[in-house]
């Protein structure tokens, strides 16, 4: 177990936007898995006291840290062209099977989609909003936890990094031009360009029976 936390940690820490955030945007996972291993009681904003915030935190990390890996695979293979053919041939089966395992629904959505099949739903737009506020403030974020009947929903942002610029950044500017056509050609609707660093893509949308 103190194997695979530290894989995550290592994982993230390459994810994570900037070396002044770094620590804090560590911290706060570091803190979840650890508690979650522990299965101590987890405090939300909205005051009630579970232990799902980390349960939930935990599968986003474990499928980030799957779909990281094999990322960095395509990337040392063909380079930039081969994450973007990993992300649209690979990242949905990888993401499904993830959800398998954790017997859980796992999915990553966004009010910028590159596919349409990303597109946050009303709800999920809001806490969309809810991160962007939080890290425009500079504060390290922590899971929502949303209680649904027999069901509980934890919800996580997605941070962007230099290396998502290569696909995610300004056309012409992070984005070179072979990329650019190569989006458009996998994805004609997408809307998930014109980032800069750490700023919110998406969020973790995980969702499990309690």
């Amino acid at each position: 177990m103190k194997k695979s936390v530290l894989v995550l940690i290592v994982l993230i820490s390459f994810f994570s936007c900037n070396k002044d955030k770094k620590s804090e945007y560590i911290s706060v996972e570091k803190k979840a898995e650890i508690e979650a291993v522990q299965e101590k009681k987890y405090t939300v904003t909205n005051g009630d006291t579970l232990a799902y915030a980390g349960r939930g935190l935990r599968y986003a990390l474990s499928t980030q840290a799957v779909l990281g890996k094999n990322l960095m695979q395509a990337i040392q293979k063909a380079g930039t062209s081969g994450a973007l053919s990993f992300c649209n041939e690979k990242a949905y089966s990888l993401t499904d099977s993830m959800a398998v395992v954790q017997n859980a629904s796992i999915k990553r959505v966004s009010d910028k989609p590159r596919n349409l099949a990303n597109q946050a739903n009303a709800e999920e737009l809001e806490y969309i909003e809810t991160f962007k506020e939080i890290i425009s403030n500079q504060e390290s974020p922590n899971p929502i936890v949303k209680d649904s009947d027999t069901k509980m929903r934890v919800y996580y942002p997605i941070l962007t990094n230099a290396m998502c610029l290569q696909c995610h950044g300004k056309p012409n500017k992070n984005i070179e031009t072979p990329i650019l056509t190569k989006l458009a050609l996998l994805y004609p609707e997408d809307k998930a360009i014109g980032y800069a660093e750490n700023e919110v893509r998406g969020i973790w949308s995980v969702s499990f029976n309690k």
